[in-house]
């Protein structure tokens, strides 16, 4: 089975576990951000898999020059980050705090469930492969515009040491998360920048 078909496979079983969905909103931003962002991705729609970090603050990292166009962009996008699907209450958690970390430090504006101004409309499914000692986190980004159609993709996987000894969630470090949500920020604004606006 290819890794696009494997990761169809998990996105559409994942969109049909409602019992374990995070309303993003719900988490209060942190309050510090630094200003740091990390150079774009380009505009694939595949990440790199990856293995994230032992648990540890994340580095900082240099700022990559922008545009006057890409800053603006940036700057009038409002994003809403919808329920997050497949993934535990306890590995989501981690995930959107850095959502609005990261998209502070981009420049991006997260906006709540509630609100009629977003502009943007981001919406994940996850699910877990575990292998032997490491535990891979598989994910799909769907950014829709206001009116529902969807406008961009974002897919990849994470892969890090399993935590403790169980398998699925209760094994994904806090880290793993972390960086997914470092990654798919940067990949959107990268997007957002290259003109995919709208």
């Amino acid at each position: 089975m290819t890794t696009v078909s494997l990761l169809a496979a998990l996105a559409l079983g994942a969109c049909t576990n409602a019992k374990d969905v995070l309303e993003p909103s719900a988490i209060t931003p942190p309050a510090s951000s630094a200003q740091s962002s990390a150079a774009p991705q380009g505009t694939s729609t595949t990440a790199t898999t990856t293995t994230a970090p032992a648990p540890s603050p994340a580095p900082s990292t240099t700022a990559s020059p922008r545009t006057s166009a890409q800053t603006a962009a940036l700057a009038k996008t409002r994003l809403q980050v919808a329920p997050i699907v497949g993934a535990s209450v306890d590995a989501a958690a981690p995930l959107t705090a850095e959502l609005q970390t990261r998209a502070k430090q981009r420049g991006l504006t997260l906006v709540g469930s509630t609100d009629q101004t977003a502009t943007h409309v981001l919406k994940g499914y996850f699910s877990t492969m575990s292998e032997g000692k490491d535990t891979t986190v598989i994910y799909v980004w769907d950014i829709y515009d206001p009116s529902g159609n969807r406008l961009h993709r974002i897919n990849g996987q994470q892969k890090a040491p399993t935590v403790g000894s169980g398998e699925g969630w209760p094994a994904v470090a806090p880290a793993t998360m972390q960086a997914i949500a470092d990654q798919t920020i940067d990949q959107f604004a990268a997007w957002l920048g290259s003109g995919g606006a709208g």
